[in-house]
């Protein structure tokens, strides 16, 4: 009964709790984000260690389904001494190998942790550039200290949580939320919850193409996007993704994280600002999706005045960064058919500093629909955002199985900040989750309004979502903001006064009979004890 106990309570937060006490009293742990190094590392090497050995476990009953011995010197020296595996498992040297890592004294550790990184970093071109030099052995932390880290990392297998979408976003996301409480966008330190990604990725559909994130983060996106794309097709292969950061220890979590899924990607050679190094120049791309830092100040360099990026639509303001988002998205999407789902504050929809960039895009029909989110989605902040969908494509024609109708100069706009009724427990901020079928329900409003055979003049249903023409929000001096078209109804006329009257009437006469009697039985009590209250 007792094992039992224990085993219901290891999880991935339990686990993480207790290496975070580690760090915590551990002697010369470091700075948080030397800490989160720490974990996340050790948690890679664990995952693609386990990998590793199922990759060989695997090898082994195929070599025994084809008649032979893998147990046999000639078979062994053939197959395991250099195995090939067909499904991306890494072939890991011995010196990183999980096995080898946790039966490695504890005097030795640290030593040990840093030859691994070290081996893993000269064995692969895609692993170059994911580990610090000298993570552990700098730290050095006590021989007790990184034991018991190791050994708690020991208990989280990919067969018990890998599968869980994204793991190292979740553990990113873990030590954002216990260890860096006063973090913000703007520092590098955000994570977009799994919900929204997934929102995002209904709305567009990456299903197949090239894939750009323009501030990718920890990967996050481009993994929820490879979970869906084998959830349609099974075949992660057939996409290909392109992204930069401007974080360099967060550039290491994403190479990590995608290395970790066996995804292919292209995150640029250094950490760099997307403006003012753009290593991605030059190419387009058939998918964008991004959650770009809201408000982001200090992001113009003098250098931008003449961009190619803005030269159609005019300089974003100096003061804030979200149409140089929107218009360096835009300058990244295939001029055919690209279509890009991003994530902005609500300010964006309105700014009176930007109206004529917002002008241009809507005149040119660069914009297809507005989505505005509920509160209190997101970890470091519960403000509400808005799901922004760019498409270079709104005349129609075949996508994804769907024959779309010709949706020139119309926007759909969506409110889904009533959307409000699936509470999050023990977060700090979050304390919305958007539920598979309310995302599905999302993307179904958003398709059918596309998809042939719809009426985009009479396209609404009240409070939720309206099909608007451009002429409609020239009226409105070019606002975006979704209040402004999508119908509110005043439910008080739907109130039948007389009926409701009578209810209240009586209730107060019942109400009223009620304390008269209470008054009646008070008076007798103080009579019955010879105080009479006249």
């Amino acid at each position: 009964m007792a094992r039992k106990k224990a085993e219901e309570k290891l999880n991935l937060e339990s686990v993480l709790f207790k290496c975070r006490d580690i760090l915590r009293q551990a002697r010369n742990s470091g700075s948080f984000f030397e800490k989160r190094d720490m974990m996340l590392t050790l948690v890679f090497l664990r995952f693609m260690g386990e990998k590793f050995e199922d990759g060989i476990e695997n090898l082994r009953q195929t070599l025994i389904d084809q008649g032979l011995n893998p147990d046999d010197e000639e078979i062994w020296n053939a197959f395991f001494n250099d195995p090939t595996f067909t499904d991306g498992t890494y072939n890991l040297p011995v010196e990183a190998r999980w096995t080898t890592i946790i039966n490695t004294p504890a005097p030795q550790l640290n030593v040990a942790l840093d030859t691994a990184l070290k081996a893993l970093g000269d064995s692969d071109k895609q692993l170059k550039g994911c580990f610090v030099e000298g993570t552990f052995t700098t730290r050095n932390l006590e021989p007790k200290d990184i034991k018991m880290l190791v050994d708690e990392i020991n208990k989280i297998s990919h067969k018990q949580f890998g599968e869980e979408k994204d793991l190292i976003g979740r553990v990113y996301e873990y030590f954002l939320k216990e260890f860096a409480v006063n973090a913000t966008k703007e520092e590098g330190e955000y994570y977009t919850p799994h919900d929204v990604v997934q929102l995002i990725a209904a709305m567009i559909e990456p299903f197949d193409g090239t894939l750009y994130d323009p501030c990718c983060g920890s990967g996050g996106m481009f993994i929820q996007s490879a979970e869906i794309v084998k959830a349609k097709q099974g075949d992660i292969s057939r996409i290909n993704v392109y992204g930069q950061e401007k974080e360099p220890a967060t550039l290491r979590l994403a190479k990590m994280n995608l290395v970790l899924r066996g995804i292919s990607h292209h995150l640029g050679e250094i950490a760099d600002s997307t403006f003012t190094n753009d290593q991605n120049k030059g190419l387009y791309f058939d998918y964008i999706m991004a959650n770009p830092p809201f408000n982001l100040k200090g992001w113009y360099d003098a250098n931008l005045s003449d961009d190619p990026r803005w030269a159609e639509y005019g300089t974003p303001p100096e003061s804030n960064a979200n149409y140089a988002w929107i218009l360096h998205i835009l300058s990244h999407l295939q001029a055919l058919y690209g279509v890009g789902g991003f994530l902005l504050a609500n300010g964006a929809l309105g700014d009176s500093d930007t109206v004529e960039i917002r002008k241009k895009l809507i005149e040119k029909d660069k914009v297809e629909a507005i989505i505005i989110l509920p509160r209190e989605l997101f970890i470091t902040t519960d403000i509400s955002v808005t799901l922004w969908i760019l498409n270079q494509n709104k005349k129609g024609g075949a996508y994804h199985g769907r024959m779309l109708r010709d949706r020139t100069h119309e926007i759909l706009f969506m409110d889904l900040r009533t959307w409000t009724e699936n509470p999050v427990k023990g977060e700090s901020k979050k304390k919305v989750l958007l539920t598979s079928e309310q995302i599905g329900k999302a993307a179904e409003i958003y398709h059918t309004w596309q998809n042939e055979g719809t009426d985009g003049t009479h396209y609404e249903v009240p409070e939720l979502y309206r099909s608007v023409s451009i002429s409609e929000i020239e009226k409105q001096n070019w606002s975006l903001v979704p209040s402004k078209y999508i119908r509110f109804i005043d439910h008080d006329l739907e109130i039948d006064f007389p009926a409701e009257m009578k209810r209240i009437q009586a209730e107060m006469k019942a109400v009223m009979q009620q304390e008269k009697e209470s008054q009646t039985m008070l008076l007798e009590a103080f009579r019955g004890i010879g105080y009479g209250i006249d």
